[in-house]
């Protein structure tokens, strides 16, 4: 399809990264959570080493999670824009980035199985990959 042809590894990444920003401010995900940064207008939302070592009562669970989920989310971003400028310039990427995001995936695959991590990432990741290889493969 004519759609497809310019969609590269790139575009999926920034598609996950757009969803899981999203997903941040979301009443379903962590929309309580940014409320709240809202009152201190995302500044010291939180009280960093005074929460170590991290235990409950203390630590803002939360707070953190939310945070470093957006976070993650923004930080896709530029990522997807690198790899889809790559991909449209030199058609093939680094194979030592590729193995890097795919090590990086199963370690949080590891970590949080049942996330977005192995549902998307990791088929994504995998698929990579091997695209990555098949056209390297074609080129030489």
């Amino acid at each position: 399809m004519k759609i497809f042809k310019n969609f590269t590894n790139g575009i999926t990444l920034l598609l996950l990264s757009l969803m899981h920003t999203q997903l941040a401010f979301s009443p379903d995900g962590f929309g309580l959570q940014f409320r709240k940064f809202t009152e201190s207008y995302f500044f010291n939302i939180s009280k960093g080493v005074n929460e170590l070592p991290a235990r409950v009562g203390v630590t803002d669970f939360e707070s953190g999670t939310a945070f470093w989920f957006f976070y993650f989310g923004i930080l896709l971003i530029p990522i997807g824009l690198l790899v889809h400028s790559f991909e449209r310039k030199n058609k093939i990427l680094p194979h030592s980035f590729t193995i890097s995001y795919l090590i990086v995936v199963l370690v949080g695959c590891y970590m949080i199985p049942l996330s977005g991590m192995t549902f998307f990432m990791l088929p994504h990741a995998v698929f990579m990959a091997i695209q990555n290889f098949i056209r390297s493969k074609k080129i030489k």
